[in-house]
């Protein structure tokens, strides 16, 4: 079958992973919480992983970049869902620096895949 080229990325596949780990998460917190943070945290993490596939496919860099910076942007807002999930007490600390670990390792990538694009 045949890849294409943004399913080739570390980063992509990186943030595809956190997806699953945010539905998993996000699968244990409070049914009042479906359409609130829940919901949240889940589009966010969705438009990470999407906005990597979008910009990749994108023809000039400055639209790759764009959508690239729009993908950094969603993992900050998850990042900042996960700090509040932690001061819930909806998730443990633990998970929470397992999170941030992801999150920084997607970050590193995907600064440097927009510092690539920004000098083409």
């Amino acid at each position: 079958m045949y890849k294409y080229s943004f399913e080739k990325l570390e980063v992509w596949q990186n943030a595809i992973e956190l997806s699953v780990i945010v539905y998993e998460i996000t699968n244990k917190f409070p049914s009042e919480e479906k359409f609130g943070l829940t919901s949240q945290m889940r589009r966010a993490s969705v438009s990470v992983a999407s906005n990597i596939a979008e910009g990749t496919s994108r023809r000039t860099s400055k639209d790759k970049n764009y959508f690239i910076m729009v993908a950094y942007t969603s993992l900050m807002e998850l990042l900042n869902q996960f700090i509040i999930a932690n001061k819930l007490n909806y998730i443990s600390k633990e998970i929470l620096n397992e999170s941030r670990e992801k999150i920084n390792l997607i970050s590193n990538q995907l600064n440097k895949m927009s510092n690539y694009y920004k000098n083409k």
